[in-house]
């Protein structure tokens, strides 16, 4: 087991040392590649996504599917360190990516390298995928066709080894209201600003029927609004965003139905594609996560969960308040007890 932590600590090391901004993650898929290839797996590729399967596939067996990602945010100004020059102080490794996702990302596959050698009740496939920061359509998605059916995710983020049993899912909304030009001083024409403010008095109150036990009620802020030309100008458009946060009891599509019904207002998704999801709490793993005295809880933050049509989990080492900080880091001794815990997890897991 040491030996294994070992190896993970110092892959993660030569994977910050190499810039992988979301879209141009290509050299380390590259090493991820070689590494999975040196360690004797078959390893697969499509554009910057390297994924490989413990052995033969079993169509008898269900299948368990590890993920994370590993492109970055872009660096900024404010870091005190090379971001790109892996340091260890104090116990942490400072890098960027080390926490978001590198640490649950390095976790996984080596986890996937352990259970590789063991005799498990189900096929196991590791995924290291790109484009997550930008929920990019480069990633995730033009993979899940290749592997065929999957029966249980586990997507690898920086959520302290909590488990997240649901995750929010993600709505943008360009709304119009359209009035009618004329000149202030004689209250001419329709404000298109007044009619929108009634539509955002109806976004900030609105309350959706079904809540959710872990996650809550659906989350609905207009976070922009633009319209006018001149003082003296009523302004005939208003055009304003609203950020739309489901829970796992309504789809993208059943949201901005509901939406429509209730506003006066142009309204257009921006995408439909960022569903909420959610597994019971009666799953397997999620009944032997609570004997490990494993947390639950619900995410209100995405993860390539979003993609995933199939029952999942989000749980990884790291913190998910130092992603995309300046100096981030995570602790060794949280990677070295999250591939404890993974495998303990995993091991002998029956679906």
């Amino acid at each position: 087991m040491k030996k294994l932590q070992q190896n993970a600590i110092e892959l993660l090391k030569q994977l910050i040392s190499i810039q992988s901004y979301s879209g141009e993650e290509d050299k380390t898929a590259d090493m991820i590649e070689e590494y999975l290839k040196a360690q004797g797996f078959d390893a697969q590729r499509k554009k910057n996504n390297v994924w490989a399967w413990a052995g033969e596939r079993d169509a008898s067996k269900p299948t368990i599917l590890l993920n994370s990602h590993h492109d970055t945010v872009k660096t900024s100004s404010k870091w005190s360190y090379d971001p790109f020059s892996p340091t260890i102080e104090e116990g942490k490794l400072i890098g960027l990516g080390s926490n978001d996702a590198g640490g649950p990302l390095i976790s996984l596959l080596h986890t996937f390298i352990h259970l590789a050698g063991t005799d498990q009740n189900y096929n196991l496939v590791f995924l290291a995928s790109a484009e997550e920061e930008t929920s990019g359509k480069q990633g995730v998605p033009i993979v899940l066709e290749e592997l065929g059916k999957i029966d249980l995710g586990v997507v690898g983020e920086p959520t302290s080894m909590d488990m997240a049993i649901a995750e929010r899912g993600l709505i943008v909304l360009d709304c119009v209201a359209h009035g009618k030009s004329g000149h202030a001083a004689r209250s001419e024409g329709e404000n298109a600003l007044y009619k929108a403010m009634k539509d955002i008095e109806w976004f900030r109150n609105y309350e959706f029927e079904k809540r959710s036990e872990v996650l809550g009620k659906v989350n609905m802020t207009v976070t922009q609004i633009s319209a006018g030309s001149q003082h003296n100008v009523v302004p005939d458009v208003c055009k304003f965003v609203v950020d739309v946060r489901p829970n796992e009891h309504y789809t993208n599509k059943e949201v901005v139905e509901l939406i429509k019904e209730n506003v006066n207002c142009e309204v257009n998704p921006r995408s439909l594609n960022l569903n909420a999801s959610g597994i019971s709490e009666n799953h397997a793993v999620v009944m032997k996560g609570k004997v490990l005295g494993i947390k639950t809880y619900g995410s209100q933050t995405m993860s390539d969960q979003v993609h995933m049509p199939f029952p999942c989990i989000k749980m990884g080492p790291g913190d998910t308040h130092r992603s995309h900080t300046a100096d981030e880091y995570i602790y060794l001794s949280e990677i070295e007890e999250g591939i404890e815990t993974y495998i303990e997890l995993l091991n002998n897991l029956e679906l």
